[in-house]
């Protein structure tokens, strides 16, 4: 044992803290952390990610003393998380649930929890994936969307029996977590109006649909025809028309970052996304954002991430149905064995980004 089982206070062996860490031995987590300092993450002795260099780790022995140095938890092996805490915070995850009508405080949260606001909120966010006001937000969304679906009353009605408590509340929400306006949702899309451009890129053609607020589409293909079909197909109700030249300044912004990206000059791409989904795929989406360029997770663990561990399947569809390549990374997803798993616009593909990412972020390490 690297340390006693009571926790004594004895310095932290670090060639032998070391040994673990090179071995991902699984029996020492919970004796010690270990701190990159370089992508500034602390990590449970069997964490799955690229060995570090040894100069660049530290050893802790709370994630407390890693938090003080500035580091935090690692998405991939997410230290924080226990099977009793995994266990508090998926019980607070049924109260959010039942009671999201209700104002719920990350104080009420935490006294519901035994936690301070504080420390539930780093390990609500270290097992569900999300924050507790990001989890509520979803959940009234869930609820205001499905009453929009079953059409029982008007739009007003619906966002005081989800718990917004008034319109502005919803419509801060609307650009990041529902993806379209209300009505546009109830309509299934009808009445946007959809700009595309088809360009070569260094992985293929490329067509990128824009409304005004964001990405609706970004694929690859072979033919600009097929692409045409695609959008129309994705998007019925919308009213489609080619870019105009020159094409607005947004539109020209987009398109230089993603061909910086697919050159492999621009590791991280944070474009606008327009899109609808149901509350799993958005979650699932959102939580691919979270994931780094360079790092890969199993769709078990994703599904973990979102709080729903028995969702693997459902994680898969949900990639599977993502319409906007890049900016939400579904290739960053793979199969738990290691095998790259599927990719709607081909495996070559998928490998050749994990390939420029894994490089990039190599590069950055160095450096």
């Amino acid at each position: 044992m690297l340390v006693s089982q009571d926790r004594s206070m004895a310095p932290l062996d670090a060639d032998l803290c070391w040994q673990a860490v090179v071995g991902r031995d699984a029996g020492q987590d919970g004796a010690f952390l270990y701190g990159v300092l370089t992508t500034g993450v602390f990590c449970r002795p069997s964490c799955g990610a690229r060995t570090p260099k040894r100069e660049n780790v530290r050893f802790y022995r709370t994630a407390g003393e890693a938090e003080r140095d500035g580091l935090r938890a690692c998405l991939r092996c997410k230290p924080l998380e226990t099977a009793g805490m995994r266990a508090r915070m998926l019980a607070l995850v049924r109260y959010i649930e039942q009671n999201a009508g209700e104002s719920l405080t990350l104080v009420h949260l935490g006294r519901q929890a035994g936690m301070s606001p504080a420390h539930l909120q780093r390990t609500f966010k270290a097992v569900v994936g999300v924050s507790p006001k990001q989890y509520l937000d979803n959940c009234r969304l869930r609820g205001f969307k499905a009453s929009l679906r079953e059409g029982e009353g008007d739009v007003t009605g619906a966002i005081f029996d989800a718990g917004f408590g008034s319109l502005s509340r919803l419509y801060e929400k609307v650009d990041t977590q529902l993806g379209m306006t209300p009505m546009e949702y109830r309509a299934g899309g009808r009445g946007l109006e959809i700009t595309y451009a088809v360009s070569r890129t260094a992985l293929g053609l490329l067509l990128l649909g824009a409304t005004d607020r964001g990405l609706c589409f970004l694929q690859f293909g072979d033919e600009e025809s097929e692409l045409v079909e695609k959008l129309r197909a994705e998007y019925p109700g919308a009213a489609l028309r080619a870019m105009p030249e020159p094409p607005p300044e947004s539109f020209s912004a987009w398109m230089a970052a993603l061909n910086r990206h697919l050159e492999g000059q621009a590791p991280d791409l944070r474009l606008p996304v327009h899109v609808r989904g149901t509350a799993f795929q958005m979650k699932v989406w959102r939580y691919l954002q979270s994931i780094p360029a360079g790092a890969v997770e199993s769709y078990q663990e994703v599904a973990q991430g979102i709080g729903q561990p028995t969702a693997a399947r459902a994680v898969a569809r949900a990639c599977a149905s993502n319409v906007v390549a890049l900016a939400i990374p579904c290739h960053r997803v793979i199969r738990g064995s290691g095998e790259l798993g599927g990719y709607r616009w081909g495996l070559d593909r998928k490998r050749v980004l994990l390939d420029q990412e894994r490089t990039q972020a190599a590069a950055s390490a160095i450096t």
